[in-house]
């Protein structure tokens, strides 16, 4: 039997072997601390502490501003130096919290349970809810809204994101290897939220030591199966990866929960296991320092607050000076112009290259070759939507079933003419959207 996968995708370089062996390392700040008041979709935090307040490491500095919303809480102990906006690693500002850190890291006292299995659902959600826990695979949706759908009967697949599809990333393998008790762990406790589920890691297969591992640590339990998948881009979009595990379908219009589904990625349901276990609240992650401009590429467990320009020295510094810097992944990620950003939840790597290879190429006239169409996990057109894009053409991007691009990058990176359609497609999807709000 073949592994499971989706339509269309692409096979871009990997360039994991630069960290996927570094072993993951605490790294402590030197310098101040930035929170940022908007680390998740939905209303910013809202600041309970004052300038001169002295905070602790694990003390709630800003509450949730409403149910979609997500508290903030400090990863070092020291005194509270002004409240402000910063800049963030997608170039926008956002008011922030700015901790002078003492270098001492005093700690609160954290709320554990003995036995998970002694607490109710209401229990187990209002944990999630209160450790400030988002999806931190990338847009940070608030997970205990995630995991309140309103039919929760009807979930039948709770779905662990284990692919890691974006080339150069390493810090979930890491994790999976690492840390593998505690998500499947944390896989055990969103079960008890949905009696009728069981619980699936989507694993693509160039990582067999993670399948192993995870085969070893779910054997014992009817409700986990761990299941292999093809290595390739974009597996661990979520439409993707629930077509891949399960074979159901969703669009735009859907959320997973309408197909039966809860998706999460492995250092959500960490995140979730501290928080329900342990009654940690998230103000951590493991972030991965790689690309070949990078010294010593690296796996760290960094406080959210510190900036990326300590990740980056702590990793050696530079082999020579970057042209591109990337937080993210190289398909998905943002530019960046300033890495004097702060890592929030959603952090996941900073990538630097010594060869700007998109700015290499000018691009040219579409020779109609079908790549972009092969290539796309959601079987559009991408350069008659590009051209849509281009033009103006509103009504006709809408028509031809724009909103369904998940910007993957796959048909910019087949694409021969080197057109930037994903930018374009982006671009004009992000005008409809808004339109639609209004």
């Amino acid at each position: 039997m073949g592994l499971k996968t989706f339509s269309g995708g692409i096979h871009p370089f990997e360039g994991k072997e630069l960290s996927k062996d570094k072993p993951i390392t605490e790294l402590l700040p030197k310098g101040e601390l930035v929170y940022p008041l908007s680390q998740h979709i939905g209303a910013p935090a809202s600041p309970i502490v004052a300038v001169g307040d002295r905070v602790l490491k694990g003390q709630k500095i800003a509450e949730a501003g409403g149910f979609v919303s997500a508290p903030v809480y400090a990863s070092v102990s020291g005194t509270v130096k002004k409240i402000e906006p910063r800049r963030l690693v997608t170039g926008a500002m956002a008011n922030s919290i700015v901790v002078d850190n003492d270098g001492q890291y005093e700690e609160v006292e954290y709320q554990g349970v003995e036995d998970v299995n002694s607490l109710s659902k209401e229990d187990i959600l209002a944990r999630i809810k209160e450790a400030g826990v988002v999806g931190m695979g990338g847009a940070g949706f608030p997970t205990h809204v995630k995991l309140s759908p309103k039919d929760p009967q009807a979930i039948t697949y709770v779905i662990a994101n284990c692919a890691e599809c974006e080339p150069y990333l390493t810090s979930d393998y890491r994790t999976m290897l690492e840390n593998g008790e505690e998500l499947v762990e944390g896989m055990k406790i969103i079960l008890k939220l949905f009696d009728n589920a069981k619980g699936l890691f989507g694993v693509e297969n160039n990582k067999p030591d993670c399948i192993a591992h995870l085969q070893e640590l779910c054997k014992d339990d009817p409700r986990l199966e761990v299941i292999p998948l093809q290595t390739k881009y974009p597996q661990g979009g979520e439409r993707s990866m629930i077509f891949a595990t399960t074979g159901r379908k969703i669009n735009s219009s859907m959320l997973p929960a309408d197909a039966g589904c809860v998706v999460d990625n492995v250092a959500t349901i960490v995140a979730v296991y501290d928080a329900v276990k342990n009654g940690k609240p998230l103000n951590s992650h493991v972030c991965t320092i790689t690309g070949d401009a990078i010294s010593d590429p690296r796996n760290f467990r960094v406080p959210c607050g510190i900036s990326f320009d300590e990740l980056i020295e702590a990793a050696g510094g530079y082999v020579q000076e970057p042209a591109k810097i990337i937080a993210g992944g190289p398909m998905m990620g943002f530019a960046m112009f300033d890495t004097n950003a702060p890592v929030t939840k959603t952090s996941s790597a900073i990538l630097a290259l010594t060869v700007d290879e998109v700015a290499k190429y000018e691009p040219s006239a579409c020779i109609n070759c079908g790549r972009c169409v092969e290539a796309c996990p959601s079987k559009l057109i991408p350069s008659r939507l590009a051209d849509y894009s281009e033009n103006g053409q509103l009504d006709m991007f809408e028509k031809n079933y724009g909103v369904e691009c998940v910007e993957c990058g796959s048909c910019s990176y087949v694409c021969p003419a080197k057109r930037h359609l994903t930018h374009a497609i982006k671009a004009m999807r992000k005008t409809v959207l808004a339109n639609r709000k209004k």
